[in-house]
């Protein structure tokens, strides 16, 4: 794989309808200096808070495994011994799947249990050939290996059984949705929107799966994971006047120059911009309940918000994980952090008199400290790569 290519990894899941906690656990880790991706998928036994502790366990364990340097086959064979077959029902306490994408050249796939992962490349399914290992208690247990090199624009999507088991039972889908199922849809999907994110394709697989079911209700924890091999999608993010005005012009700059999404958060430094590049902006009237400050717009922009309000939001709606349903300048902006995967915070350093406290540059501090909130999570929960620096 070409260097430079960004590795998006997202998931999304339900749980089954009639239990409280979802049995399938998803764990992913992005090693910032040599840039290696790491996901696991595991699919406890039975449903409910059981499953979701077997899974969980399982998750964590295949992760750590992954990370050591001990040989992928030899860990695989040590979690096997680790998880034994249930006494009562004969099958193993939890399935998973592990995504290793160690470096630009090479991914490996190891599963136990759960559906064969789908490969997409140019809109089609590659047969990519695995190494299959037997457990050494002789029980049914199976590993299969894949190793392969990936290629711009690859897809890979693994899932859990209630995937391709949905709808399974019914007049229409007696067997299931089936893998083949699943198959066919991604490639439709793909053939109206080749460049859908990861984020949107693992929802609508899930969504689809939902579809299947009885009055939409989930019959057993469905979740759907996918990681995508592509050019990343740059954001760049002005927040604060710079600390010499003589340096405005060269922050205007940086709204032309740079190839990728561009974001405003702060009254003061849209002005700037607007001025220095001689660009009308415009804010609406105020309508509505929304506690923050309206969105404006200027030419070249994707989004102008208002500063330290819009950011201590977006950090709270970061860290929780749940996007509220209402459109306002936060959410907005969580959306297209979220589809984002290198973002660069430009953080100006003048102390705005507005906010200043008479002995403290609190304005100043107050950004400087939501800013390395928002960059950690971003990094830990979401996978970004992330870049700050003060001008």
């Amino acid at each position: 794989m070409k260097a430079g290519l960004f590795k998006e990894v997202e998931f999304y899941q339900v749980r089954k309808a009639t239990e409280n906690a979802c049995g399938d656990a998803f764990l992913s880790h992005r090693d910032r200096e040599s840039g290696r991706v790491i996901s696991v998928l595991s699919d406890g036994l039975g449903s409910g808070m059981k499953a979701c502790i077997l899974a969980s366990m399982t998750a964590k364990m295949a992760l750590k495994f992954a990370q050591s340097e001990l040989d992928m086959i030899r860990s695989a064979e040590i979690m096997m011994d680790v998880l034994p077959i249930c006494a009562v029902r004969k099958i193993g306490y939890a399935t998973y799947t592990v995504v290793d994408c160690r470096d630009n050249r090479t991914i490996r796939v190891i599963e136990q249990g759960n559906p064969r992962f789908i490969c997409i490349r140019n809109g089609k399914v590659i047969d990519l050939p695995c190494e299959e290992l037997g457990s050494r208690h002789q029980d049914y247990r199976t590993l299969r290996l894949t190793v392969y090199e990936p290629r711009p624009e690859d897809r890979l999507i693994f899932f859990s059984d209630g995937v391709t088991e949905a709808g399974m039972g019914t007049s229409f889908y007696k067997l299931g949705w089936r893998r083949s199922g699943v198959v066919g849809f991604v490639q439709h999907l793909l053939a109206g929107k080749p460049d859908i994110s990861a984020r949107d394709l693992v929802r609508r697989i899930v969504c689809e799966a939902l579809n299947k079911e009885p009055g939409r209700r989930a019959g057993d924890d469905t979740t759907c994971a996918a990681v995508y091999m592509r050019k990343p999608r740059r954001t760049l993010v002005l927040s604060g006047p710079p600390y010499a005005a003589a340096r405005d012009q060269e922050f205007a700059r940086l709204v032309e120059t740079f190839d990728g999404r561009k974001i405003i958060c702060g009254g003061t430094s849209a002005e700037i911009i607007a001025r220095e590049l001689s660009r009308p902006l415009r804010t609406p009237l105020l309508r509505g309940q929304s506690p923050f400050p309206p969105v404006s717009l200027m030419e070249g922009v994707d989004l102008v918000t208002e500063g330290i309000l819009t950011l201590t939001e977006v950090q709270r709606i970061l860290e929780s994980g749940n996007l509220p349903m209402e459109s306002n300048a936060a959410t907005q902006l969580v959306e297209l952090l979220r589809e984002s995967d290198v973002i660069e915070f430009v953080v100006g350093t003048r102390i705005n008199d507005a906010h200043q406290d008479p002995s403290l540059p609190v304005d100043l501090e107050i950004r400087r400290n939501l800013l390395k909130r928002i960059k950690q999570v971003l990094e830990e929960n979401y996978l970004k790569e992330v870049n700050i620096r003060y001008i």
